[in-house]
C-alpha cells in the first residue's frame, strides 16, 4: 500500500499545498517565497528519502512566519495522514550530524503523542537573520508544528555551532535522518509496534 498524501490548506494569512510520499528517494519541488525555508525543506527531503512537493505563499510582505509556520503544519498533516495505522514502522529513529563547527543530535518517536524538546540555541541564533527574511527562531517552530501535527515525539538538541546558517541547516539534517529511520518499514515488526496495539 503507498504510503503517500496531499494536504492543502487555506487561510487569510497563507496559501499551502504539500505532497509526500515516505518511500521515496529524496527527491523534491519546493516553493514556499522563503528562499532559505526552501533550503531546509529540500535538504529535509534529500536526507529523509521523503519524496516532497510543497507549493506555498503568503503573507510575507508583514513577516514570514505565517507561510513558513504554517507549511509546516501541513507537512505535518500530511506525514501522519500517509503513515496511515503505522504498522510495520520502525517507529524510533535518531541521528547526530555535523555540518562544519555545527552539531545537531535529533531524535524521534511516532509515538500519536505530539511533543517537542528543543535546546542548545542562543539567544543570538533565535534573533538571527539567515538569508533576506528567515529568522533562528522559525527553526524551533517549525519543528514545534511537525511534532504536533504529525502527533510525533521529537527531540532537536543543538549540541555545538557558531554560524547561523550552519546552525539552522545541521538541526533540519539530523531531523530528517531521524525521520528515515523512524518512519521505514521494518520486516521484522509485526503489526503496531506499541504495546498497547495503536499509535
Amino acid at each position: 500500500m503507498a504510503r503517500t498524501a496531499t494536504r492543502e490548506r487555506v487561510t487569510s494569512e497563507s496559501t499551502v499545498s504539500v505532497s509526500v510520499n515516505l518511500d521515496g528517494s529524496g527527491r523534491s519541488e519546493i516553493d514556499t517565497t522563503v528562499p532559505f525555508f526552501d533550503h531546509m525543506l529540500t535538504a529535509l527531503s534529500k536526507h529523509s528519502l521523503i519524496d516532497l512537493t510543497v507549493k506555498a505563499h503568503g503573507d510575507t510582505h508583514i513577516d514570514v512566519h505565517h507561510t513558513v509556520e504554517d507549511t509546516a503544519i501541513v507537512l505535518g498533516q500530511t506525514l501522519l495522514e500517509a503513515l496511515g495505522d503505522k504498522a510495520g514502522i520502525r517507529r524510533y529513529g535518531d541521528a547526530t550530524v555535523p555540518l562544519d563547527e555545527a552539531l545537531a543530535r535529533a531524535v524521534v518517536d511516532v509515538s500519536g503523542r505530539p511533543y517537542l524538546v528543543h535546546e542548545g540555541e542562543s539567544e543570538a541564533f533565535v534573533y538571527h537573520l539567515i538569508g533576506d527574511h528567515f529568522t533562528g527562531s522559525m527553526v524551533r517552530h517549525v519543528f514545534e508544528a511537525i511534532a504536533l501535527n504529525a502527533r510525533m515525539t521529537i527531540h532537536v538538541d543543538l549540541l555545538r555551532g557558531r554560524d547561523p546558517h550552519h546552525i539552522a541547516e545541521a538541526q533540519f539534517k539530523a531531523l530528517a535522518r531521524a525521520l528515515r529511520v523512524a518512519l521505514a518499514p521494518d520486516d521484522r515488526v509485526d503489526g503496531i509496534p506499541s504495546t498497547k496495539g495503536a499509535l
